[in-house]
């Protein structure tokens, strides 16, 4: 019998045919497969939450642990993930973002500590903040890390427990005044979240003298005492003093401000000179003409723009960045001072930079007239700004011309200058990248700086808005494309696990926090839409210009801000949602950034070949940038903080104009419109009526009148007191 008369008796008996059996076959093993690759992914998934258990996790991230990259595996993990929300093994946070659900009676989090003593345990376990008592805290204090047993309470009251143990300590060391008793002295703490004095036995003083501000550092605490016993370790000097208080500022963040003898020795140690054999090995730009653009007071310079037109009419750009590496090698004395420190800190009068002046302002500084090695990224495009073909590697060049802002702006504006024609074709590319960065869906958040003009003893003499015009955007469009584009040469590789590699990562905003905004906003008769992720970034983009100029500017501005993630450092790659970016990364300033320097090391590795590096080691210097950067931040505000309540010592009893910026259940914060400096007007002192906090409306309001102090209000302000020692300013209702 042939094949298809088999076929045909087959069909006639009513049995499948082989068609239909490969295909039953096929069906099963498709579904067994199926079941097999959801237990398997399951398993897989269930042991990454086991092992970072501490961590939140998003389905993206999930993914890119598992090298997970085709969309359907992708909706399966993302299906899966909320079935093992369902059976009870993973806690939903925040929309999408999981953590593993803590099994028995303890919790882990970190103190948020009052200043009558008793604190809260923020933590991820939970729903709920844990109240914690001044007793039961057990010496933890503001921002350290605990391990909390939760006690038994009344249902439906907030959770209470007990610190169990302390695994982080937040700080080591505390900023205060020394108080000098006949037997026995005090460091009266300046430190938030420090509500205890610190006993300082008179051998510790370590000279400090009455009066003087002073760190210490504690030595024991016995749980059954109330105040911790501890060493001065430095004098800062007598309160007041600028320079007194710009240290103290620093030691409150545990920010060094100097370097020591052996770092600075080592600094002056490296070899500086370019020798032939090092040209050899570089792309030589030193014909091409080159220049930077940096503040007018700036003297680290760490990244140069050179242009050429190509013999086929189209434009090679050439972003250069100091090749700090290039000195500062691993392991070393210095490497280790670098990621010590994390990142330069910018203060009002001063910056504390992450490499000492030798290398920083020097050695690496893309000064004018001198040869200098870079590390660049260099691309080619044509005039509607589209990248056709990028380089990357190590390079030589000597800048023509070094300008600032300003006086590139001048020349942007149509004025005549050095370099005119190379800057206004830059400008033009500029422009046109930033136009396809807004039309993909990214941010535009511009936040107004302030600036101080002091005077020879550091005393605020007036304040002033920074100014930001295209010349600012020109070097930040060719810093974005290039942090974009060294990101993508790494992280972008089609149906391979890319290499370890440090992003510049920015999460999705919290839906709860933009619905409050929206909600915000409404008072002021703006719109927001947020149907979708590209409509929230259209929409708001348009908001932040149409309050341009206005009085509730600053306050939109600044809570439009507030309504999103923070960016961190992570080997973990989630994209940059602000700039609308896959893939990005800190490529542009390794002078001042320790990032930076981590990824122009993993670019020479890979671009020479190597394997990829160990993740788990570089996520931990990753987490270290973050932090450094978040102290150094603060340090800056508070900086500024402390220069605005000096500025406004002298004005006491003066009527200004202001903004309501903050509302709390103690009373209401105001800014001042023409110089940004906040102040409080405390409740108490509204004693026309008994008035109520409405947390729901942003407002406080009056029981019997029923009037009204809501966010973004205008009224009219006098300073009534400015406290240096706090960085605070009171003000009362004119």
């Amino acid at each position: 019998m042939t094949v298809t008369g088999w076929l045909s008796f087959v069909v006639r008996l009513n049995y499948p045919t082989f068609a239909q059996i490969l295909i039953m076959s096929k069906k099963r093993t498709k579904k067994q497969s199926d079941n097999m690759t959801r237990g398997r992914l399951t398993g897989q998934i269930k042991s990454i939450f086991e092992k970072e258990s501490a961590r939140v996790l998003n389905y993206k991230q999930v993914g890119s642990r598992l090298s997970i990259s085709d969309p359907q595996t992708r909706k399966l993990l993302n299906e899966i993930l909320y079935s093992l929300k369902k059976s009870g093994f993973l806690r939903e946070i925040q929309t999408g973002r999981f953590k593993l659900k803590q099994k028995g009676a303890f919790i882990s989090g970190t103190v948020d500590m009052t200043r009558m003593g008793y604190g809260f345990i923020i933590t991820d376990d939970i729903e709920e903040d844990v109240f914690v008592s001044n007793r039961s805290l057990n010496t933890a204090l503001h921002g350290d890390k605990v391990k909390v047993r939760l006690l038994l309470g009344r249902k439906g009251t907030r959770p209470e427990g007990e610190v169990v143990e302390i695994t982080e300590r937040a700080r080591e060391t505390f900023v205060g005044t020394v108080e000098v008793m006949r037997q026995f002295a005090f460091l009266i703490p300046d430190t938030k979240g420090m509500p205890f004095d610190l006993f300082v036995p008179l051998d510790k003083l370590g000279g400090a003298k009455q009066g003087e501000k002073a760190v210490a550092k504690i030595i024991e605490w016995d749980k059954r005492q109330k105040n911790p016993v501890a060493e001065i370790v430095e004098v800062l000097g007598k309160p007041g003093e600028h320079e007194t208080e710009i240290h103290a500022i620093l030691a409150e963040f545990e920010l060094p401000y100097k370097f020591s003898n052996e770092i600075e020795k080592a600094a002056k140690n490296i070899h500086s000179k370019i020798g032939p054999e090092e040209i050899k090995k570089r792309r030589d730009f030193r014909k091409i003409p080159t220049f930077t653009i940096d503040p007018a007071d700036a003297k680290d310079f760490d990244d140069a723009l050179s242009l050429r037109k190509t013999d086929d009419g189209l434009w090679e750009v050439g972003i250069h960045i100091a090749d700090v590496t290039h000195y500062v090698q691993p392991d070393t004395l210095l490497d280790k001072e670098t990621v010590r420190r994390g990142t330069s800190v910018y203060l009002v009068d001063r910056v504390v930079p992450m490499l000492p002046e030798t290398l920083s302002n020097n050695v690496c500084s893309l000064n004018p007239g001198t040869d200098k090695l870079t590390y660049s990224a260099v691309f080619l495009m044509n005039d509607k700004a589209e990248v056709l073909n990028e380089w990357f590697g190590r390079t030589i060049i000597n800048s023509n011309q070094r300008f600032s802002y300003r006086e590139a702006q001048v020349i942007l504006d149509g004025n005549d200058g050095p370099m005119k024609d190379i800057l206004l074709t830059l400008h033009d590319l500029a422009q046109k990248l930033r136009s396809g960065r807004f039309d993909t869906g990214a941010f535009s958040f511009e936040r107004t700086e302030v600036q101080f003009d002091l005077d020879e003893n550091g005393y605020p003499v007036s304040i002033r808005f920074r100014e930001s015009g295209t010349a600012n955007e020109l070097i930040e469009e060719f810093m974005l494309l290039a942090n974009k584009k060294v990101a993508e040469f790494i992280g972008k590789k089609k149906g391979a696990k890319a290499k370890t590699f440090v992003y510049r990562i920015h999460d999705k905003p919290n839906p709860e926090k933009i619905s409050s905004f929206i909600t915000f906003v409404k008072r002021f008769g703006y719109k927001l839409n947020n149907s979708n992720e590209g409509s929230l970034a259209l929409s708001m983009n348009r908001l932040i210009k149409k309050v341009r100029g206005k009085k509730e500017q600053n306050i939109i501005e600044t809570l439009a801000l507030r309504s999103m993630a923070k960016a961190v450092y992570s080997t973990q790659n989630i994209g940059h949602y602000g700039l609308s970016f896959k893939h990005y990364t800190h490529f542009t300033s390794p002078i001042r950034r320790y990032p930076d320097m981590m990824v122009h090391r993993l670019l020479t590795a890979y671009l020479n070949g190597e394997k990829s590096k160990n993740e788990e080691q570089y996520e931990k210097l990753c987490e270290n940038s973050s932090k450094k950067e978040r102290l150094a931040v603060e340090a800056e505000r508070a900086s500024i903080k402390y220069k605005q309540v000096e500025f406004m010592q002298d004005k006491l009893g003066k009527p200004f104009e202001g903004v309501i910026s903050g509302v709390t259940e103690w009373g209401i914060y105001v800014e001042i419109i023409d110089n940004q400096c906040e102040g409080m007007i405390h409740i108490r002192e509204l004693d026309d009526d008994f008035y109520e906090y409405d947390e729901e409306n942003y407002c406080i309001r009056g029981r019997n009148a029923g009037r009204t102090f809501t966010l973004g209000d205008s009224v009219m302000v006098e300073v009534v007191k400015a406290d240096l020692q706090k960085k605070q300013l009171d003000y009362m209702l004119v």
